[in-house]
């Protein structure tokens, strides 16, 4: 059975780009008579606010979605601890005090995150792991899982290349977890089996796919869909302070026709889909 999932953040609330993920995973799954499922993804405790979760929910029944529900991550940070402490077992992370202005100054490459980190703190290990983030050595990792592969619904095979983005943070200095780490697990997890999000998100699938290799978990495939932009092209996103979906619900019928029509390729006025 097709498992689908909307795994948004309480850090601000859903805007139609939000809505055009939701839908397309929700659609995906109703197509094949399978299930598409909400999850909270609340493990930034200082940025999450709870109450936001209740709004989620109104916003997806005002599209005419339904879904079920599934533990958020602030009930998993155990299982996400384990997991953290297994890669260490594996002589696979290693402890990072460097700050993002040491990361900027040291960085000679771009990758999809931004300046790619040099390794410092593997060549120099800190005295102290105290107050450490714990990055993972992406190529001794390499070496253990050997080539790995994933497919997209939309972009077909893919060889999982990891390197690019360097030696990415697993656990973070403030959280158990990063959305690398937390979100391979969730999936697992929930038992989802296609994976749908932005296109914006097709580079963190090659660590993703890593650590499934590392972890024993199931490989679901992938659907990375076009993402909502407006007339200069720019993203929507919450820091941007794009129009929240709460703002839009007015009429009971107003979120179902909204639906419909972006399932048609029609936006508001302002909006397109790159």
């Amino acid at each position: 059975m097709i498992v689908t999932r909307f795994a948004p953040s309480p850090n601000g609330p859903l805007h139609l780009g939000h809505a055009y993920s939701a839908i397309v995973a929700h659609d995906l799954a109703a197509q094949a008579g399978g299930q598409f499922i909400l999850r909270v993804e609340d493990i930034d405790a200082e940025r999450s606010r709870p109450e936001l979760a209740g709004s989620f929910r109104a916003d997806l029944a005002w599209l005419g979605l339904t879904w079920r529900d599934v533990p958020a991550q602030s009930t998993r940070l155990a299982e996400y601890a384990d997991a953290a402490e297994r890669l260490k077992a594996m002589g696979l992370l290693y402890p990072c005090v460097c700050t993002r202005a040491d990361i900027a100054a040291a960085a000679t490459q771009t990758g999809p995150e931004g300046p790619v980190y040099p390794g410092t703190c593997r060549r120099n290990p800190p005295a102290s792991s105290q107050g450490a983030a714990w990055r993972l050595d992406v190529t001794a990792a390499m070496e253990q899982a050997g080539p790995l592969y994933w497919t997209d619904a939309l972009a077909g095979p893919q060889q999982a290349r990891p390197d690019k983005g360097g030696d990415l943070v697993l656990v973070r200095k403030s959280a158990p977890a990063s959305y690398h780490l937390a979100a391979t697990l969730d999936d697992a997890a929930d038992g989802v089996t296609l994976v749908t999000r932005g296109r914006d998100l097709f580079a963190a699938t090659h660590i993703h796919r890593l650590l499934q290799a590392l972890l024993g978990l199931p490989v679901p495939q992938w659907h990375h869909h076009g993402l909502l932009v407006d007339e200069s092209g720019t993203k929507l996103a919450k820091r941007r302070g794009s129009a929240s979906l709460a703002d839009r619900r007015m009429g009971a019928e107003d979120g179902r026709r909204l639906a419909d029509a972006m399932r048609q390729g029609r936006f508001p006025a302002g909006i397109l889909l790159d």
